[in-house]
């Protein structure tokens, strides 16, 4: 079976790690020793509004270049003044276009939490999300095995990250909770064929447990689509492609709010 898009990506990423030398003690107490995070899950779980954790993203697989030269900066100051609960921002350079001086320069430009949103692979992957100033990082659990989903996942916890993990079935879903996830994201978008199934969140919304924070993510386009979600159940969106493109990236934001 040729390789797919997502299986270039994650070799990639696991060719970085496992050339990494860096001592992993090291990052740990440099990890443990940095004051407190912004809480990303806390500011997703308040009950009212959905929330929209608004993305910076430059380019993606599916639909290539989006805003190459977007000052993530002023993006995210924009963001927050449209009423964003949380900042996505992109850290993949090769295939994303993104890099940690994106995340370092969005998370100065405001005061709301921040996801990392990277392909995890390893213990260094995630101690480095804390120290670059992440909040928050992704887990995907159709890229780690369970073991690896569940070890990653307190290692973040145990240095003051909030943890997405993100799932597209009930196989995955049961993974994340045995990781004991209380962030859980559906994405709507198959990571192989980058198809959106604009059903698959609102097909999942009753089976993720009451206990989770839940994240609707890809697909959203609009006020009727984060209404529909909001009636689902979703405590929030992760909307990238939609903010990034409007021409009111404040506007766009407050428009998803319901």
């Amino acid at each position: 079976m040729p390789a797919t898009y997502l299986d270039r990506i994650l070799e990639r990423h696991r060719e970085v790690a496992e050339a990494e030398t860096r001592p992993i003690d090291d990052l740990h107490q440099e990890a443990r020793a940095l004051g407190p995070a912004r809480g990303f899950r806390a500011a997703l779980a308040g009950g009212g509004d959905l929330g929209v954790i608004a993305e910076i993203k430059r380019r993606s697989p599916s639909k290539g270049d989006l805003q190459l030269g977007l000052d993530p900066a002023d993006l995210a100051a924009m963001y927050e003044r449209g009423g964003a609960s949380c900042l996505s921002v992109l850290t993949d350079e090769e295939f994303f276009g993104g890099s940690v001086g994106d995340l370092r320069a969005a998370r100065r430009a405001c005061s709301l939490p921040v996801i990392r949103k990277d392909f995890t692979v390893s213990e260094h992957d995630v101690l480095d999300a804390r120290i670059m100033g992440a909040d928050c990082i992704l887990l995907i659990a159709a890229a780690l095995e369970p073991t690896e989903l569940a070890a990653l996942h307190r290692l973040a916890l145990d240095v003051g990250l909030d943890v997405l993990v993100e799932i597209h079935d009930e196989r995955e879903l049961e993974h994340a909770l045995a990781a004991d996830a209380t962030l859980i994201g559906v994405n709507q978008r198959d990571l192989v064929t980058f198809q959106v199934d604009h059903e698959r969140a609102v097909r999942m919304a009753g089976v993720i447990p009451d206990h989770a924070v839940k994240v609707a993510e890809s697909g959203v386009r609009g006020r009727s689509d984060a209404e529909r979600l909001r009636a689902a159940g979703y405590d929030a969106v992760l909307v990238g492609e939609t903010l990034v493109t409007s021409d009111d990236p404040s506007a766009a934001v407050a428009d998803l709010i319901c």
